[in-house]
C-alpha cells in the first residue's frame, strides 16, 4: 500500500476537516514501524506501515497522556485519532508536532549532560504506577520479556560471523547474562530507545518520542543505549545514575548485542548501521574483558 501525501491529504479531509487547508508533507526521515508527515507547522500525522503496528496507535493514545504527567521530559501528545476506511484500512493518529534534533541527525560531541538527563528520564519512566498497564510480549516485539527469546538470532550471526569476532568470548557474555532474568514485578520503559527517538535542543536532552514498543516488564532493552550512544564518561554517568542492578545492566548489553549482531551479520538488512555495529561489538567484548581481569 502507498502511503503518501496524497492519502495523508485525502484523510484529513474526510475525517479532520478542520485541517483540510493544512499543508502536509513527509518528515525528512520517517522511521520503519509508521509513515510519518508534517500537517502544517504544529502538528504531525503518523501511519502504521503494517498490520503488525496497529496495536501501537491505541496504546499510544491512551497512555501517553497519562505518562506525560509523570515524566521530566516532553513525549508526543496524541491529538486526534483516526479511524480505518476504505482510503486506509488501519487506525492512525495526528500528535503536536515536537521541535528538536534528534541525536542520528545532531549529536554533540559531549554527552556527559545528556547521560545524565536520559538515565533520570529512565529513572521516572520505571516508577510510574502500571495498574492495567499493557504487558510486554508478541505485540511489542518482545521487547521487556526474556533475551532468550532472540537467542537463535544471536546464534545464527554467531555462525555467521565466526570468522570476524570473538565468537567465544560473545557467548559467554550471553549466557552468563540471561541466567538472570528480570524478578521483580513489571515496570514501565521506552522499548526503542534508540538516536533517532532522543531529542535535543541547544545540546539538552528535551523530548523522547516513538512509544510504539513500550509497555511493561523487564526495563533492560532501554539500557541498550549505553553502548550504542554513550562512551567512556557519559556511559559511567549513565551507569552511576541508572538505578538498575547489575543482572538488569548486563541484560541491556546483551540487548545491544543482539541488535547489533543481527545487522553486522545480515540477518537485520539495515544496511546503514553496518558499519557502526563492529565496534559496539568490540567495545562490549573489551569492556567483559576488562571486567575479567
Amino acid at each position: 500500500m502507498l502511503i503518501d501525501t496524497n492519502l495523508v491529504k485525502k484523510l484529513i479531509q474526510n475525517q479532520f476537516p478542520q485541517w483540510e487547508n493544512e499543508e502536509v508533507s513527509p518528515v525528512e526521515k520517517s522511521g520503519w514501524d509508521n509513515r510519518t508527515f508534517h500537517l502544517g507547522n504544529k502538528l504531525l500525522v503518523r501511519l502504521p506501515s503494517a498490520d503488525d503496528y496497529i496495536s501501537q496507535v491505541e496504546k499510544e493514545q491512551k497512555w501517553l497522556p497519562l505518562l506525560a504527567k509523570k515524566l521530566p521530559l516532553q513525549i508526543p501528545r496524541p491529538v486526534a485519532q483516526g479511524t480505518s476506511s476504505i482510503d486506509f484500512p488501519r487506525p492512525w493518529s495526528i500528535y503536536e508536532w515536537i521541535i528538536g534534533d534528534t541525536l542520528l541527525d545532531k549529536c554533540p560531541e559531549n554527552l556527559d549532560g545528556i547521560a545524565l538527563e536520559l538515565a533520570s528520564f529512565l529513572n521516572s519512566l520505571d516508577s510510574i504506577n502500571t495498574e492495567g498497564s499493557p504487558l510486554a510480549g508478541k505485540h511489542n516485539f518482545f521487547r521487556g520479556c526474556s533475551l532468550k527469546n532472540y537467542e537463535n538470532d544471536v546464534l545464527t550471526a554467531l555462525s555467521i560471523l565466526e570468522s570476524e569476532t570473538d565468537t567465544r568470548a560473545i557467548h559467554s557474555i550471553w549466557q552468563e547474562s540471561v541466567i538472570h532474568e528480570w524478578s521483580n514485578d513489571p515496570v514501565w520503559f521506552h522499548g526503542d530507545m534508540s538516536l533517532g527517538n532522543i531529542l535535543t535542543n541547544d545540546g539538552r536532552l528535551t523530548a523522547i518520542i516513538d512509544f510504539g514498543c513500550s509497555a511493561v516488564g523487564d526495563p533492560a532493552c532501554d539500557l541498550a543505549i549505553a553502548w550504542t550512544l554513550f562512551n567512556g564518561s557519559s556511559r559511567k554517568i549513565f551507569k552511576e545514575n541508572r538505578n538498575v542492578d547489575i543482572h538488569t545492566w548486563n541484560r541491556g548489553r546483551c540487548w545491544a548485542l543482539w541488535k547489533a549482531l543481527i545487522v553486522w551479520s545480515g540477518i537485520d538488512s539495515n544496511q546503514a548501521d553496518r558499519d557502526k555495529v563492529e565496534r559496539v561489538v568490540q567495545e562490549i567484548i573489551d569492556d567483559y574483558h576488562a571486567k575479567a581481569r
